[in-house]
């Protein structure tokens, strides 16, 4: 039987939730990986992955926290990514959202397991006690998926009004159906306020993502200058393509070191993520049959789908043609869903 081509998506450290507490228990997969990251963390007296995974109870300011989550968010992706069944799926592409890059040069290859630890943990450390404004969620899409361009210029009147304000006020991520964007603390305040409510089932948006800095806009220049500074890091080229959050193709054997480490650490921290554009290019330049979603959870799994059904993909032109095609033969799987889960492990 032919192996399906796949692009794997790694998500952000926001995916880790109440509903993952003990996602990693009973992994004999990934037990080399978790111990790697538990014995980083141990080293410098920060509660282990394994530790912060197999709490009694899930504590939003321990585990959300960027210092815990970021290391977390990748030992569950990597942990996935070592059930994978290679025998019947094969990689031809990496991609992200956000701190997904990071585990995504891993799973390419680009950087070794250590020293993407070393990235991983670092980046997140910056954020002890040392929150930079903030981030919240919008929609773009009505519950049909369809682009509504009255809520693109909401956004752009509720950015325009922050920064007449006297706020810095930016796109942090192109998510799909969904706007993120990051401003300063008055910025966000201002955001909530003069942004029209938006209802999508149970929420009521615009929504403040919980203990995260303004990932992504220019409030972060100082975070990339110090990360330069202290980090310096292997970068090699990729095993498979590997596509940033601008949408540019980084390709085995082909891609520059030093370009890897200059974006990793530099636009990647202070410049607009876009996943559209990163998802989409990564389509079109690997030819993949097959999306696959490393865990945990499945928060990327709508924002995904949205762009797959915007770009026409496989010919799923609307959500009831993808919601349809999803109960027949997928071509989006999560491995934050257990149904899905079984068709993605041996």
């Amino acid at each position: 039987m032919s192996r399906r081509r796949a692009l794997l998506v790694c998500p952000g450290r926001g995916s880790y939730g109440r509903e993952q507490l003990g996602y990693l228990a009973n992994r004999p997969a990934a037990e080399e990986l978790l111990a790697a990251c538990d014995t980083w963390r141990a080293a410098r007296g920060a509660p282990t992955v394994t530790e912060l995974d197999s709490a009694s109870r899930f504590s939003s300011k321990r585990h959300i926290a960027g210092e815990n989550a970021s290391l977390l968010t990748f030992a569950c992706s990597m942990a996935d990514l070592a059930e994978l069944d290679s025998s019947s799926i094969e990689i031809v592409g990496v991609t992200g959202n956000s701190m997904g890059w990071y585990t995504a040069l891993a799973v390419a290859g680009a950087l070794s397991l250590s020293e993407t630890i070393r990235l991983v943990d670092t980046m997140g450390s910056y954020q002890a006690g040392n929150l930079v404004g903030g981030q919240l969620l919008y929609p773009l899409v009505g519950s049909d998926w369809v682009h509504d361009d009255a809520l693109s210029a909401e956004v752009q009147r509720g950015l325009e009004s922050a920064r007449a304000a006297g706020h810095v006020a930016e796109w942090s991520i192109r998510l799909g159906g969904f706007a993120v964007l990051g401003a300063d603390r008055g910025g966000v305040k201002h955001l909530l306020e003069v942004l029209e409510p938006q209802s999508r089932g149970p929420r009521t948006f615009p929504v403040q993502l919980p203990l995260h800095s303004a990932f992504h806009t220019s409030l972060l220049a100082e975070t990339s200058a110090r990360a330069k500074k202290e980090l310096s890091l292997r970068f090699q080229p990729p095993r498979v393509p590997l596509i940033d959050g601008r949408g540019h193709v980084f390709r085995p054997r082909w891609a520059d070191p030093a370009a890897l480490e200059d974006y990793t650490l530099g636009q990647q921290v202070f410049a607009t993520y876009d996943y559209t554009a990163a998802l989409k290019s990564a389509l079109h330049h690997t030819g993949a049959e097959l999306v696959v979603i490393l865990g945990p959870g499945n928060s990327l799994g709508a924002p995904t789908a949205q762009v797959l059904v915007a770009d026409n993909w496989g010919g799923l032109g609307s959500k009831g043609q993808f919601i349809e095609a999803q109960e027949s033969e997928p071509t989006l799987l999560s491995f934050g869903l257990e149904a899905q889960r079984a068709r993605l492990t041996q």
